[in-house]
């Protein structure tokens, strides 16, 4: 299976990552859905970091409890945006998953 990679050029739409379907192995819809959680994981913690800084302010901001449903938005927010086609991270781990998962094949043949 090979993907494409065009340049992002501005003001264009970002184009749909290429998910496996149709008679593809169950390793590489198993390949997909890793790339596509580590992308999850790794968009959530930059949002933590980005939003490290933000301050909250009023009676009711701040807290644990504030601290503890942002760090559980931003990982929805991350699976949300790694869901909808992401920014590149998941195709490019598909690709270094397959790469691997190959070359040990044909190693073993």
């Amino acid at each position: 299976m090979s993907m494409n990679i065009t340049p992002f050029v501005p003001g264009q739409a970002i184009p749909k990552p290429q998910v496996p379907t149709g008679d593809d192995s169950a390793a590489r819809q198993g390949a997909w859905r890793t790339a596509q959680e580590f992308e999850a994981f790794f968009l959530s913690r930059a949002m933590d970091d980005m939003f490290a800084g933000v301050k909250t302010d009023g009676p009711m901001g701040g807290g644990q409890g504030e601290s503890m449903f942002r760090a559980l938005l931003n990982e929805e927010y991350g699976k949300i945006v790694a869901g909808t086609g992401g920014v590149g991270i998941a195709d490019a781990v598909y690709r270094e998953i397959i790469k691997l998962q190959e070359s040990k094949a044909n190693a073993n043949a």
